[in-house]
C-alpha cells in the first residue's frame, strides 16, 4: 500500500536537536512515551555531524516516511554502518523507547542474522555487502515535538519499525514488520535459535486445537502463500474475514487466541502495548478471526492471518524450505498515524478531511 499525504498546512521542516518548551499535558501512556522519544532522539541528533544530520532527517510530509519495505536494499537515512560507538548507543537507546525488552531483543537478533546468512550463502562473492548487520537505517521525519506531528523509523532487511506522533502523543506504531531468515538456525554455535518461535508455536497450538470443533472452517487452504499478502504497495483490503471468529471458539481457544495476539502486540514497550490492547473492545475481540493455510507440521510451509475491524496480522513461513518467517501488523486505518493526522488537522487547523489521503 502506498500512502500519500497532500497539502499539509505547514512548511517542510527538518529535525533539530532542540528541546521544546510546553505546558503540562495530561498524563497518558502515549504522551509519556512521546516525551521520552523526543528526549532520546534529540540526544542522538546532537551527536551527529552536519552531513549525518542531513542524511538522517526528512520533512514530515516527505513521501519517504511512507516508503517502507523489508527486503535487503539500500535505503535513505543514516545507517548504523556510518555511526561511531557513541552515536550507535544513542540510536539503540532511541529504539528502546518504542520496543519492549523482548521486542528489542527480537529486532537486534534479526539484524544479527545477516551474519548467519552471509555464512550460509557460500555462492556469493566475499566482497559483497548485501548481508551486513550494520545496514540498518535510522530516519527522523519532521521536528521531534510535544505539540506537532513527527515520526521516526528503523529499517533494513526483515525489520521495519515505524512510530508516528501527533499532538504530543504516539499515534501509531504500524506498519510493523519483523522477519527471520533462517527462522531456525540449524548449524553452528547458535543452532536451535528461533527468533519468532512464540509467534509460530502459539499459533500452531491454536490451529491444532481448532481441529476439534472447526476443522474445515479454520483452514482456508492446504497450501500456504509464498508471502504475506499485505506487502508494501498492496491493498490492506483482504475481503471478508476468513477462518474462525473468537466468538465461535471455546473458552480455552479464546484464551489461546488472545495470548497469541498479545504476544505480537507486546513487541511494543509495555505502555504502548497496554494502550493498543485496551483499545480493542469486547465486541471487536469477538469479531476477530483466525485463519490458517498450509501444514500443521513445523518445518513445512504454513501461514496464518488474524483479521478484525481495525487491524490485520499476517505470518508466513514458506520460503527456503519453510525456514524463512515473516510477520507484519497493520492498522487498517491508522498506519503511519494517517487517521490521527486527519483528525489533528481537522480539529487544530481547520483542514478538510480530503487533505490527508491514502492510496491502495
Amino acid at each position: 500500500m502506498r500512502y500519500v499525504v497532500r497539502a499539509l498546512l505547514f512548511a517542510p521542516i527538518l529535525c533539530v536537536a532542540t528541546a521544546f518548551a510546553h505546558d503540562a499535558l495530561p498524563d497518558s501512556n502515549r504522551r509519556v512515551v512521546n516525551t521520552e522519544m523526543v528526549a532520546r532522539v534529540e540526544v542522538w541528533l546532537s551527536l551527529l555531524t552536519e552531513q549525518q544530520h542531513t542524511l538522517a532527517c526528512f520533512s514530515f510530509k516527505s513521501d519517504e516516511r511512507l516508503n517502507w519495505h523489508f527486503i535487503p536494499r539500500e535505503r535513505l537515512g543514516l545507517p548504523l554502518k556510518a555511526m561511531n560507538l557513541q552515536q550507535r548507543r544513542a540510536a539503540y537507546a532511541l529504539l528502546q523507547t518504542g520496543l519492549s525488552h523482548q521486542g528489542y531483543l527480537k529486532a537486534t537478533t534479526i539484524m544479527s542474522l545477516e551474519s548467519v546468512l552471509r555464512e550460509l550463502e557460500t555462492d556469493r562473492p566475499d566482497n559483497e555487502d548485501r548481508r551486513d548487520p550494520e545496514k540498518y537505517w535510522f530516519s527522523v521525519f519532521g521536528t521531534p515535538s510535544e505539540t506537532e506531528p513527527w515520526g521516526w523509523r528503523l529499517e533494513g532487511h526483515h525489520v521495519s519499525i515505524n512510530f508516528s506522533s501527533v499532538s504530543g502523543a504516539v499515534a501509531a506504531a504500524t506498519p510493523l514488520f519483523l522477519g527471520a531468515s533462517p527462522a531456525e538456525i540449524r548449524t553452528g554455535p547458535r543452532a536451535g535459535q528461533r527468533v519468532l518461535a512464540s509467534e509460530e508455536d502459539m499459533a500452531r497450538k491454536l490451529i491444532v486445537s481448532l481441529q476439534d470443533n472447526h476443522a474445515k472452517k479454520s483452514v482456508i487452504s492446504s497450501d500456504a502463500p509464498d508471502e504475506v499478502l499485505t506487502v508494501p504497495d498492496a491493498s490492506l483490503d483482504l475481503g471478508v474475514p476468513q477462518g474462525v471468529s473468537e466468538k465461535e471458539m471455546t473458552p480455552v481457544q479464546q484464551v489461546m487466541f488472545r495470548r497469541l495476539i498479545e504476544q505480537i502486540i507486546r513487541t511494543l514497550r509495555g505502555e504502548l502495548a497496554d494502550d493498543v490492547l485496551t483499545e480493542i473492545s469486547e465486541n471487536e475481540w469477538k469479531e476477530l478471526s483466525f485463519a490458517w493455510a498450509g501444514s500443521f507440521e513445523q518445518g513445512r510451509g504454513h501461514y496464518y492471518r488474524i483479521q478484525g475491524p481495525s487491524f490485520i496480522i499476517e505470518y508466513d513461513n514458506t520460503q527456503n524450505e519453510a525456514n524463512h518467517a515473516h510477520i507484519v501488523w497493520h492498522s487498517l486505518e491508522n498506519n503511519f498515524g494517517l487517521d490521527a493526522l486527519r483528525r489533528h488537522y481537522e480539529s487544530q487547523h481547520g483542514q478538510p478531511q480530503a487533505s490527508v489521503n491514502k492510496k491502495n
